[in-house]
């Protein structure tokens, strides 16, 4: 039987808002947003650490941890306006990764199905197989695109003589028929891997994905509108993946994996806030954050900064009052 419950440090939920239990439903009934931990770090190929993402992210903030957090931007409170509860971790193995994908999808299916977006916290990116695959469960094979930020393809196919692993989620994901090639955007790619080889195997899949030299010759504002009408397109719902490694290391250094080169903190946040407002999110994930490499929780706040911004986004969306972006907080004219 699944456990779930605190892994690492103490026992708290994201910035205070109510816990809930995943194997007493009545527990998130109605709920809009479950946050869960997936504190897994068994896949990664080079610094591990990213087990103790879920802990930081959950209460990195110098505000209190009250389960309040009205947004300046969207006039909302993403904690409040919706209902947000915390189901706290799944139990993870570090060692056991089959037995870790399996008990998180079951997890994530759990959330789904009872009509609520799960928001997980990883752990490292081997989690977007089961987590995807957990949301495609319920809304159909085929019919969920992924939005995906990252430096990294994470397209491999057999890696230390495994076929599981953070760099081969998204291969895996595509040939289980969860998500579908077609729908599979990328944003933020750089730096050098990986090879020709894996390159062929994307394009027969019909993937697309937005290196960071074309995102800085085209802008990004038109890079992600062209992104988001490929997603929409045949699909019902948008799966979001951050790995957080998609920041350039200088806005995200506590990470296993760094690329110099990538988006700042800005452009990250402001990417989620419009993805979450503008389409259908059904589930999102925020990985790779790794406090052993963090220096004065930089990444972690950034961490916590965009599952906030998700759910503010998603908050003023389901109010179903417009957002302009160009109004002033105050005209004092």
């Amino acid at each position: 039987m699944t456990r779930y419950g605190p892994m690492y440090g103490p026992d708290i939920t994201f910035l205070g808002v109510d816990r809930c239990d995943l194997t007493d439903p009545a527990s998130f009934e109605g709920a809009d947003v479950v946050i869960l931990g997936a504190p897994f770090d068994g896949g990664t190929s080079h610094r591990p650490g990213a087990r103790f993402g879920p802990m930081a992210m959950r209460q990195a903030c110098y505000l209190a941890h009250d389960g309040s957090r009205p947004s300046l931007a969207l006039r909302v409170d993403g904690l409040k306006d919706i209902r947000v509860l915390d189901a706290g971790d799944v139990e993870c193995f570090s060692g056991d990764l089959e037995t870790s994908i399996r008990d998180i999808e079951a997890a994530v299916h759990t959330i789904a199905a009872s009509g609520a977006i799960p928001v997980v916290l990883g752990g490292d990116h081997s989690i977007a197989l089961p987590d995807a695959r957990g949301v495609a469960r319920h809304h159909g094979f085929g019919r969920v695109s992924m939005i995906h930020f990252d430096a990294h393809a994470d397209t491999g196919e057999i890696e230390f003589g495994h076929l599981y692993g953070h760099g081969q989620p998204m291969r895996r994901l595509i040939e289980s028929g969860a998500i579908r090639g077609d729908r599979f955007l990328q944003i933020g790619l750089r730096g050098y891997w990986p090879g020709p080889e894996v390159l062929s195997w994307m394009a027969a899949q019909h993937m697309r994905s937005y290196e960071m030299t074309e995102i800085v010759h085209r802008g990004l504002t038109e890079c992600l509108t062209e992104a988001f009408a490929i997603a929409l397109d045949d699909c019902d719902g948008i799966f979001l993946s951050v790995d957080i490694d998609v920041c350039d290391p200088g806005h995200a250094p506590g990470t296993g994996t760094p690329e110099p080169g990538g988006l700042s903190a800005r452009e990250l946040l402001d990417s989620v806030r419009r993805i979450c407002y503008e389409l259908p999110v059904v589930g999102l994930e925020v990985v790779e954050v790794a406090p052993p490499y963090d220096h004065a929780d930089i990444t972690a706040l950034l961490g916590n900064r965009v599952v906030l911004e998700a759910l503010s986004a998603i908050a003023r969306r389901r109010s179903g009052d417009p957002w302009d972006p160009r109004r002033p907080l105050l005209d004092g004219r």
